[in-house]
């Protein structure tokens, strides 16, 4: 135990965020489902770019462009091992899950879907993976179906399997629920919907960060993520996707880099993945994601995975000691994520209150509204663990929430 208090410490050294006070207190921060922290190498990453490396990539003969084009690339490279894609060519820049999402819904539309078509989500989706389909649904008349989520917080797979067909197009859901944790058993709906010939997305921003993915051996269509919460910089995000099905569809944008050659009367479309990159992205981000890749596989993601259960254990049997507290998911497939609600308490205001005493929880509908009107709760008090947090501060946490009642009750 001693040994692992000592690693720990050491790698909290590697995040300068973590070493600073909030109000006066050291800060406890249980907002990682939000955004992780950023270890020094990805911010040395980022400021090495700007004061070395400054410049756009792929356009340029001069040796600043060049070396970050090489650097931005390398990175792409990193992104395709971590996934275990196929090809480099199946691994495209964009700004985020939100924007991979946007991204996918765009080209489908153009692409892939027509009237009558079925898109298939569930009920614990983060919006950016419901209003994307509902604004396809609207524009060529696709409809959208919803897999219901049962009391414990658990997608309910026959229902899933009911709601298959000949007309579904796609399925869209989530890796992981950032709103209650929950582990959703992907394999087993991307093998149903391979069963049906439909395509299937996961959404993968809260995934990457908590357990190896490996797409090939998912069979999976498309998945997405964003940097920022694999301790990598905002802004920057990654849309997998198979070889054969991008070639298909057309480009999102046009503009720059993403062409071969452009005419008055007709462009030509440069070749995966840089059809589906127009214009000048987030060059340093890109970079950095290497970095924080590197960093994450450096951890490791047994250690990662273990500290994480034992955090979430701990929480988990010392909020259940906490009278009038109702957790919202509780289930045995998660990952180190809490959410919950208190007889009488407002979440906002337990919110604000530990805020003052120094840490950092998330309060609200986490951006999941129809999840929350499932279990009929306005919102929830969400404390989301990483691996750099500690029984210490869950302590700390415990008796910051207790006087809080006190204050509120």
């Amino acid at each position: 135990m001693i040994e692992l208090k000592a690693h720990i410490d050491s790698i909290r050294k590697d995040f300068p965020t973590l070493q600073q006070e909030v109000n006066g207190k050291p800060l406890v921060y249980f907002d990682n489902g939000a955004t992780t922290h950023k270890p020094r190498r990805v911010i040395d990453t980022i400021n090495t770019y700007y004061v070395q490396q400054n410049s756009n990539i792929h356009r340029g003969v001069h040796t600043l462009s060049q070396n970050a084009t090489s650097l931005y690339e390398e990175s792409r490279n990193t992104v395709q091992q971590f996934l275990n894609a196929s090809s480099i060519n199946e691994i495209i820049y964009t700004s985020g899950t939100t924007g991979s999402i946007n991204l996918l819904a765009s080209i489908l539309k153009k692409g892939h879907f027509k009237k009558g078509d079925e898109i298939i989500i569930s009920e614990m989706e983060h919006h950016s993976n419901i209003v994307p389909w509902q604004m396809v649904c609207e524009e060529i008349g696709t409809v959208l179906k919803v897999i219901p989520v049962n009391e414990k917080g658990e997608l309910v797979f026959e229902t899933f399997k009911e709601l298959l067909s000949e007309k579904t197009a796609l399925i869209s859901i989530v890796h992981v629920s950032n709103a209650l944790g929950t582990i959703n058993p992907i394999k087993d709906y991307i093998a149903e919907a391979k069963k049906h010939n439909s395509l299937i997305h996961i959404d993968g921003a809260q995934g990457v960060s908590h357990g190896v993915v490996d797409v090939q051996a998912l069979d999976v269509d498309f998945y997405s993520f964003s940097a920022h919460k694999l301790f990598g910089p905002t802004g920057v995000g990654i849309l997998y996707g198979k070889e054969h099905l991008l070639e298909k569809l057309p480009p999102y944008q046009g503009g720059g880099d993403m062409i071969k050659t452009v005419t008055l009367e007709k462009t030509t479309y440069n070749d995966l993945p840089h059809k589906f990159e127009a214009g000048t992205p987030n060059i340093a981000g890109g970079i950095a994601l290497k970095a924080a890749i590197d960093y994450v596989q450096s951890i490791g993601f047994d250690f990662i995975q273990e500290q994480e259960r034992i955090l979430l254990d701990y929480l988990t049997s010392e909020l259940r000691k906490v009278d009038g507290l109702r957790i919202i998911g509780d289930n045995d497939h998660k990952t180190s994520v809490v959410s919950f609600i208190i007889d009488g308490v407002h979440p906002y205001d337990i919110g604000v209150i530990v805020d003052k005493m120094g840490i950092a929880v998330r309060t609200g509908h986490h951006c999941t509204q129809p999840l929350m009107d499932k279990f009929n709760v306005p919102g929830t008090v969400r404390a989301s663990l990483s691996f750099y947090n500690t029984i210490e501060e869950i302590d700390i946490f415990i008796k910051a929430l207790e006087r809080s009642l006190n204050m509120l009750r």
